[in-house]
């Protein structure tokens, strides 16, 4: 009887040496709140694996319920199936080690800022806990848009691969981001960060450095303003949002978008402009004061200037509307 052959499957593959990473083929994201969850969600979605570090188990899975609940609402509206549900769950990785970090070819970081200080500080010790573990290679981002880039990459060794950028969470239909470049990074590394973003189907829109980019600026002086004329009486509330979304063709009325996007978080964003620039015009309504301190945040706390219920459905004015005469 002839004797067997048997030779390994492995001698007839590629390779390891011989296999090429695509670039931006896995991601990681510092942080996984509401900002860190739409980043993973539309990276995982364009086929990209991600790994995202947060502080606690139950942080992780509460983001991954969260994850969840987003797009079981795009399934309810037709806008994707339960199979694909599974597909973009199952690239992302929840993670309390920066370890995990180390084959990423990109890093975002998108804490929570839990307190009215500014969070650099915090922000620069992240910063320097993933250039611990990734390669020189590796681009390092923030997802923030009150603090500068240049500021915030300044005591890492290899600072020219660092930049900011801003993606939108307050609707699916918002596909812009925000490009920063900074004083140190270089081109070549601006130019990889426009591929990615190209790559998650969205527009790049190169912003010159400054605290809270274009579309900060823009809104939180929006807000101010439709507050005054609230305070002032010239309009109620909801009047002031359907203006807006009717006369002016925008998706969402100033209220309802700082619902949407966090008070406590605009409140933030509004302290930070008002520190850098010195504008009167950027500190915050005493509407937005009295709803910060009455812990009334929007949607995620289901009362801000509107109320809400459990699944984010609105169901009636906030408690300071002012009602038509």
């Amino acid at each position: 009887m002839e004797e067997l052959l048997i030779e390994p499957i492995e001698d007839f593959g590629l390779s390891k040496k011989e296999q090429q990473r695509t670039l931006f083929s896995k991601i990681g994201i510092v942080g996984c709140g509401k900002d860190g969850q739409n980043i993973a969600r539309i990276a995982s979605a364009n086929g990209i694996e991600v790994v995202f570090i947060e502080l606690s188990e139950d942080r992780i899975q509460n983001a991954y319920n969260r994850l969840g609940v987003v797009l079981d609402r795009r399934i309810d509206n037709w806008g994707m199936t339960q199979g694909e549900k599974k597909l973009i769950l199952s690239r992302i990785k929840g993670s309390l080690d920066y370890r995990d970090l180390k084959d990423c070819d990109f890093v975002i970081e998108a804490i929570r800022a839990e307190s009215s200080e500014r969070k650099i500080t915090e922000r620069m010790e992240v910063f320097k806990k993933v250039e611990q573990v990734v390669s020189p290679d590796c681009i390092i981002a923030t997802n923030s848009t009150t603090i500068i880039i240049t500021e915030l990459s300044s005591e890492l060794k290899y600072r020219d691969r660092c930049v900011s950028l801003h993606f939108f969470v307050q609707s699916p239909e918002a596909r812009v981001c925000e490009v920063v470049k900074g004083l140190y990074t270089t081109g070549e590394v601006y130019d990889k960060v426009l591929k990615f973003v190209k790559m998650v189907n969205r527009q790049a829109i190169p912003v010159e450095e400054s605290a809270g980019l274009i579309s900060i600026r823009l809104y939180t002086a929006l807000l101010n303003e439709a507050c005054e004329v609230l305070l002032e009486g010239v309009g109620a509330m909801v009047d002031i949002d359907t203006v807006w979304k009717v006369g002016f063709g925008m998706r969402f009325g100033p209220f309802e978008l700082a619902d949407i996007l966090g008070i406590d978080k605009i409140n933030r964003w509004m302290e930070n402009l008002y520190s850098e620039f010195g504008d009167p015009r950027y500190m915050a309504s005493p509407v937005i004061k009295k709803l910060v301190r009455a812990r009334r945040f929007g949607i995620h706390t289901c009362c801000g200037f509107y109320t809400y219920d459990q699944n984010g459905k609105m169901i009636g004015n906030g408690p300071i509307a002012t009602e038509r005469e």
